[in-house]
């Protein structure tokens, strides 16, 4: 009770904020809110799509178009990790080869720095894959487990059907557009997949991480990543992932947890960066006031 109680008043300002009842910093966006739920108490959400369940259980508290097929962005790093960790050991090494790492500056990606020759483990790479969404992190988990990044696409459609993501294709596996298309998922299999992802420990400590330093070895250099979720230090909150590109926003997969219960949610298309974090506050606070009623 006293971890529920301490969630819903650290988390009052941001609901107060995407309710209205406070004036936004972001006063100057004029976009409104859809109408999103039946509940009138429900904050509001100007993302284009927003979805909220129980983790456990499955019940849907929130969702606002979350069947509308969207691109994710980096929210597709999820996946990546998740395929990565039913194939790999945490300790297995991968090298970093010049193609991971021209791929991710070539394709104006976010990276985690990697250097072509340096050695690191597959637990080290989900840090700099998930902290910095590092692109050549996951050019190069793609490459290793595929084998072949065609390959490993492949496999994360198949993972993605095997979940019921039924409205979710993957063309790469970092979310950078591509001139073939961008690949698309909704704001429902998002969070299912990041209820089943944070069931994988390994995942959930590194989502969980708000910076993560690796020291020089004979292996490789030394690394400091920070995580660019900054819904982290609320309390309660345990992760996820965010996303941005031109196509899908800015996105966020993220999920809190308060007296034995985690709730996920995902925000797509949000047009003002800051507001996906406090939305997702506002958000996970309400559903656990509901849940508690």
């Amino acid at each position: 009770m006293r971890n529920r109680k301490a969630f819903l008043a650290a988390t009052a300002g941001a609901l107060a904020l995407v309710t209205g009842l406070t004036a936004p910093a972001h006063a100057g966006v004029t976009d409104a809110p859809a109408a999103v739920s039946t509940a009138i108490d429900a904050p509001a959400v100007y993302g284009r799509a927003a979805y909220l369940m129980d983790a456990s259980s499955g019940e849907v508290l929130f969702d606002k178009d979350g069947g509308e097929r969207l691109p994710v962005a980096s929210l597709t790093k999820t996946m990546t990790a998740y395929l990565v960790l039913q194939a790999a050991k945490p300790t297995d090494v991968v090298r970093i080869t010049p193609a991971d790492v021209a791929y991710a500056e070539d394709g104006g990606g976010t990276t985690a720095g990697l250097r072509p020759g340096d050695r690191l483990t597959v637990g080290e790479l989900l840090y700099g894959l998930m902290l910095p969404s590092g692109a050549d992190a996951a050019h190069a988990l793609a490459r290793t487990y595929g084998p072949g990044v065609k390959g490993f696409v492949a496999k994360m459609n198949a993972t993605a059907r095997s979940l019921g993501m039924n409205d979710t294709h993957y063309v790469n596996a970092d979310g950078l557009p591509t001139p073939g298309g961008d690949g698309y998922s909704t704001a429902r299999d998002q969070a299912v997949l990041a209820a089943k992802a944070l069931q994988v420990p390994l995942i959930k400590e590194v989502a969980g991480t708000r910076r993560h330093d690796l020291d020089a070895s004979d292996e490789h250099r030394s690394y400091g990543w920070r995580n660019t979720n900054r819904l982290l230090g609320t309390p309660g909150a345990i992760g996820l992932k965010t996303g941005f590109t031109r196509a899908a926003g800015y996105c966020l997969a993220f999920a809190g947890e308060s007296d034995g219960r985690v709730l996920v949610g995902v925000l797509l298309d949000e047009s003002v960066s800051s507001r996906r974090f406090s939305t997702a506050e506002a958000l996970l606070s309400w559903g656990s006031a509901r849940q508690s009623a």
